[in-house]
């Protein structure tokens, strides 16, 4: 059976918020992104890494990922690339202050034609960091960057052939790649299942004009009593980890394409409460029929 873990931001900026969260849910651990006032868990310091270590040592609860927004940046821009790189780097040292080696990449802010050939010459000297700092890139399908599907995902990861790199799914954001529709599962999980290292968790539906609003798990287009079906029947041990993204007041798009700190938090505890219920009602559901 696969570990459940929530994204610190999508509880609260308060770490002790998010382990009562955890500890209620039962979760196995949390996923790193921002916390106490950071914005992007490569802005925090030291000190507050310890302070995280000692609580949740003492709560029993992992660190299963670093969310970072490695290459969520101009794929014409040099300098932010560059900035990347020692973003990737940072988060590698964190990732092994937690014990664990898993980091989040992504594929560049979608701008024009997705070329694939230029994506992976940029993603080369990323295996040397890689191999360098000991960790393992999830890279995530996200629709506000060139790859949003598990297909392509699929296809891009054979290419780059490393086995320091896999796949973060994530059947949500699928539904928001207006540019290369996909039906999320069973069709992207297909694709991407045999690359999968890691998994996200959050719905989505249209709103009153049409586009695509984060929504309560279960209340929305993924399938996922299908999914969760299966990550089970398929054996799947890694962790599943609730990136929330809805609030009882909606998101605007810049801080759903750009995650982290106070204001991202506001309200998040109330959503992820719902979420949670949600998702662990369905994994219960699922497990009933087996």
């Amino acid at each position: 059976m696969f570990k459940q873990a929530v994204f610190s931001d999508e509880v609260s900026q308060d770490l002790a918020r998010v382990i009562a969260v955890c500890k209620r849910f039962n979760l196995q651990g949390i996923e790193l992104r921002s916390v106490w006032g950071h914005k992007a868990p490569q802005d925090i310091p030291t000190a507050d890494v310890e302070r995280m270590r000692k609580m949740l040592e003492e709560a029993d609860l992992d660190v299963c990922s670093i969310a970072s927004p490695f290459f969520k940046c101009n794929i014409d821009s040099p300098d932010e690339i560059a900035k990347h790189h020692d973003i990737l780097r940072r988060c590698g040292e964190l990732a092994h202050a937690f014990g664990i080696r898993l980091v989040r990449g992504f594929t560049f802010w979608r701008k024009g034609d997705y070329d694939r050939g230029r994506v992976l010459d940029l993603y080369r000297p990323v295996l040397d960091i890689l191999e360098e700092h000991d960790i393992i890139l999830g890279i995530e399908n996200e629709a506000s960057t060139f790859i949003g599907t598990g297909t392509r995902l699929a296809d891009f990861l054979d290419d780059l052939d490393s086995d320091r790199v896999g796949a973060i799914w994530d059947a949500c954001n699928v539904l928001y790649d207006k540019d290369d529709p996909e039906v999320p599962f069973p069709d992207g999980y297909e694709a991407i299942k045999p690359r999968i290292i890691h998994v996200h968790i959050k719905d989505t539906k249209p709103n009153a004009k049409g586009e695509q609003e984060c929504c309560p798990i279960g209340e929305g287009d993924v399938d996922f009593e299908g999914q969760f079906a299966a990550l089970i029947e398929d054996e799947y041990d890694g962790w599943v980890s609730l990136e929330t993204h809805w609030r009882p007041v909606a998101l605007s798009k810049e801080q759903v394409d750009k995650p982290g700190g106070a204001d991202y938090s506001s309200g998040a505890e109330e959503a992820s409460v719902i979420c949670l219920g949600n998702m662990q009602r369905i994994i219960e559901q699922v497990r009933a029929q087996e």
